[in-house]
């Protein structure tokens, strides 16, 4: 009875308590820190800004109801995406090495797999928190206006949500990578607030190919499903003589790419960091 009872209570909990256990304490972690309450901040500031101009400039920034909700989160709803993967992500995996709580925390005996798919659901959930609120304040704003929430709006949150699955992907995937938090963060707003645009932009512009394996592209169905007609696959423009061509990521393409860039980026990260060692 009493080898049972000893038995019972040194045992090992289960990878999905785990998960569970360094979800909930993570999530605390980022809900009582400034970084959330910051991210919090530029959101509510983002949306009094975009308040004031909708209501200064009705003409520009609201001329139909679909015309209002492009202009207002079809232009801001990735910077805040964006924003969420590198304040939640960017040194989520990093940090357990720099801060060393990963080398008191791997012994015990926790797995590394339940560390890492916990710390992803705790970066999910407060990411969902800030854009839910951003999304809120959007739709106040458009029923004050207009009284009805159009489709393409919902199908726009959809893919935001799926572009943040990807982004936070591939923000862990570079946690990962480094043991310096500050580089992890660093390079991760680097790349998503500059280097996928500028690759963007010369790929189209000067090699005059379709970037498909830019996640960035992909994420180009959250405003374009906010226009109507959906813009055209492919569009050619002649500039001085000069025949340019312009690609408009498709939704089940944008779709696709979003989705292999999470698959992909979370199980090279998962792998790193199963890899490396707690010194």
């Amino acid at each position: 009875m009493t080898a049972s009872k000893f038995e019972s209570t040194n045992k090992v909990p289960s990878s999905l308590a785990q998960t569970g256990i360094v979800t909930k304490y993570t999530l605390l972690d980022y809900i009582r820190s400034r970084r959330f309450y910051i991210l919090l901040s530029i959101t509510l500031l983002m949306s009094v800004l975009l308040t004031f101009v909708a209501a200064n400039y009705p003409a520009d920034f609201r001329p139909s109801n679909l015309g209002f909700y492009g202009n207002w989160w079809g232009n801001t709803a990735n910077f805040i995406v964006i924003l969420s993967a590198v304040f939640f992500g960017g040194d989520a995996i990093s940090g357990e090495f720099q801060n060393k709580t990963g080398y008191f925390g791997v012994p015990n005996p926790i797995r590394k797999s339940s560390i890492y798919v916990g710390k992803w659901l705790s970066a999910f959930i407060a990411s969902t928190v800030i854009l839910a609120i951003f999304a809120g304040i959007t739709v106040g704003n458009g029923a004050y206006y207009f009284g009805s929430v159009p489709t393409e709006f919902l199908e726009s949150l959809l893919f935001t949500w799926l572009y943040l699955v990807a982004a936070l992907g591939f923000t862990f995937f570079f946690s990962s990578l480094f043991k310096n938090a500050s580089y992890s963060i660093l390079v991760t707003a680097i790349m998503f607030l500059f280097v996928f645009n500028i690759v963007d932009l010369v790929v189209q512009r000067f090699v005059q190919i379709e970037p498909w394996f830019m996640i960035t592209y992909g994420s180009g169905i959250i405003g374009n499903i906010l226009t109507v007609p959906y813009p055209d696959h492919i569009m050619t423009q002649t500039i001085r003589g000069v025949i340019r061509t312009a690609y408009n990521v498709t939704v089940p393409e944008g779709l696709a790419i979003m989705v292999i860039y999470f698959v992909v980026t979370a199980i090279i990260g998962l792998v790193l960091f199963e890899r490396k060692e707690f010194t």
